[in-house]
């Protein structure tokens, strides 16, 4: 009866050691992520920095695959208006004065809403490197104008002395002599603008990394905004309906099915 009971254990000692050899020589389910699988992933979602001619801001995007070489994107950018003239200045005669631009009538501000196209030029190599599309898009553009507002001089002939006031920047009015300041930038914020119009986008995109998954990449082009309505950003240059800008982004996201 013992002899029975040892054989029965190492029997059952035997049958527990193949299949811990089993488990660990059950092979790993490979990951297709690498730039040699071309897999297809059918989504994507991106986000970045833009940097461009005339100022700066960021964007975001969304798309699908329609094909290997084709992809249908929608954006939005949300972007700063600057002029290129526009040249910050101080008055000398106060040390704690803030700096201003002289002459600025707004702060304005570019929101973009389109869709587009991302067309494939130049694949990867099997290794790695740098995947090439063209990008179109166009859509709506909404440039918001919020009024430049300043601590402005003010004499008072009862006081024999000076005020200093919140004013909106008057180029027939307010000069040099006696600007004080910027004023707080939420100053005059209830008077913004709105301007709608239409916007297109040119520019090629360069993908670098070596996972399908995960999206690195730069991108160049140029920007045109319309408004039938036009936008006076300085004092001394009249309104534009036109608006070309040149840029350069980054951008990262990931692609998934």
């Amino acid at each position: 009866m013992t002899t029975l009971l040892i054989m029965a254990g190492l029997f059952m000692s035997g049958q527990e050691q193949e299949t811990k050899k089993e488990r660990k020589l059950k092979p790993v389910e490979p990951v297709y992520d690498s730039i040699s699988d071309r897999v297809l992933l059918r989504r994507e979602f991106t986000g970045g920095l833009i940097l461009h001619s005339r100022g700066w801001g960021f964007h975001i995007r969304k798309g699908k695959n329609l094909s290997y070489k084709r992809s249908l994107q929608w954006e939005i950018d949300a972007v700063s208006l600057k002029s290129p003239k526009q040249i910050k200045t101080i008055n000398p005669y106060f040390n704690n004065a803030k700096s201003y631009v002289y002459g600025k009538l707004n702060h304005v501000y570019v929101l973009r809403a389109g869709i587009g196209i991302t067309r494939l030029l130049n694949r990867k190599p099997y290794w790695g490197g740098i995947e090439l599309r063209f990008i179109y898009f166009g859509g709506f553009s909404l440039a918001l104008a919020k009024p430049i507002y300043l601590y402005v001089l003010n004499y008072s002939p009862e006081d024999e002395d000076y005020t200093i006031d919140i004013e909106r920047y008057d180029p027939k009015t307010h000069g040099l002599d006696n600007i004080y300041g910027r004023a707080p930038f939420t100053s005059g914020i209830a008077n913004t603008s709105l301007h709608p119009g239409l916007y297109a986008k040119l520019g090629l995109n360069f993908e670098f990394g070596n996972y399908n998954s995960s999206i690195k990449a730069i991108e160049t082009g140029a920007a045109l905004d319309f408004y039938p309505f036009p936008v006076a950003i300085m004092a001394s240059n009249p309104e534009h309906s036109f608006f070309i800008t040149f840029y350069i982004g980054i951008s990262f996201g990931k692609r998934y099915d």
